[in-house]
């Protein structure tokens, strides 16, 4: 698979990929990687959370803004 980019982004990645040591492909692929997999846990745990709101399981508006309270008094 090839991919282009305008000079622009070219030179910004090349930029990048140096500053972590890697040569621009080799971060592409990293960063393309990094971004599915967490894509595939965003989808799945969006999927475990309609899945609890599907069996009733979920936190009322009142509890989360208590908590949120609590958390930001911490």
């Amino acid at each position: 698979m090839e991919i282009s980019f305008g000079s622009e982004v070219e030179a910004k990645l090349g930029q990048i990929a140096s500053q972590n040591g890697k040569k621009p492909d080799e971060f592409v692929r990293d960063m393309v990687t990094t971004y599915l997999d967490h894509d595939e846990w965003f989808r799945r745990e969006v999927g475990k959370g309609l899945a609890s709101l599907d069996q009733g399981k979920f936190v009322s508006e009142e509890e989360v803004r208590r908590q949120m309270q609590q958390i930001l008094r911490s």
